[in-house]
């Protein structure tokens, strides 16, 4: 298995733990955006920025943290060759704003601040991010009720054709960190890292056990 079906994989595991936006991404199967040129889509300081954010989300503990698994170099990948220009746009702000916050509230760079500050910035982000998906979310669910009330009111006539499985497709709004925490979990647990120090790993599986216990502490199995 390359590193894009093992990407695939773990996106597919993941399920629920995506946000919409790179669920949309892995759906369509990881077109572009129409941009000609993405080299230069982030400066050299967000990259830098990035492999930081990456490593909040997932530091090093009993097993090295997402820096050590490469996984900022992964996440540029992936928002240059894969989303969408809209998200793209989405993350390069959501970059540009968490520098200009780190300013405001330490006077500093986000490069220049300790552990303890980076996850305070980010942990008051999350916490934003949560709210507004469920805010979104709940909009969703309300306009989806009233829509099918409005269908099912109308004459048999007018609802010919029109199906309940509508063919418009709504994509999530973008959340910046929403797609870095995304394509952290995916780039740590497709790595080489990831898989074999982060989880239990087999390389060469023997036969097939669908329930095998996990001892208290055990590591879950990488897929």
């Amino acid at each position: 298995m390359d590193r894009r079906d093992a990407v695939k994989s773990v996106a597919f595991l993941l399920g629920g733990a995506l946000s919409a936006t790179t669920i949309g991404v892995f759906l369509e199967g990881c077109n572009p955006s129409g941009n000609k040129d993405n080299s230069k889509l982030f400066s050299p300081d967000q990259e830098k920025i990035i492999t930081e954010i990456a490593d909040i989300i997932i530091p090093t503990t009993s097993s090295p943290g997402a820096k050590a698994a490469g996984v900022g170099p992964f996440i540029s990948m992936m928002l240059k060759e894969c989303y969408p220009e809209e998200a793209q746009k989405a993350f390069v702000k959501g970059l540009d704003d968490l520098e200009a916050r780190s300013k405001k509230e330490f006077s500093k760079s986000f490069l220049e601040l300790d552990v303890k500050q980076r996850q305070q910035l980010l942990g008051k982000l999350r916490e934003e991010t949560i709210a507004a998906q469920k805010a979104e979310s709940d909009k969703t669910e309300a306009e989806r009720k009233a829509k099918e009330n409005t269908v099912i009111q109308k004459p048999e006539k007018e609802q010919a054709g029109k199906p309940m499985a509508a063919k418009e497709k709504k994509q999530g709004t973008p959340y910046f960190f929403a797609i870095a925490r995304d394509l952290t979990l995916l780039g740590y647990f497709t790595s080489e890292i990831g898989a074999t120090q982060a989880c239990a790993y087999l390389d060469i599986p023997g036969h097939y056990d669908g329930n095998v216990p996990l001892k208290p502490g055990q590591k879950t199995w990488a897929t």
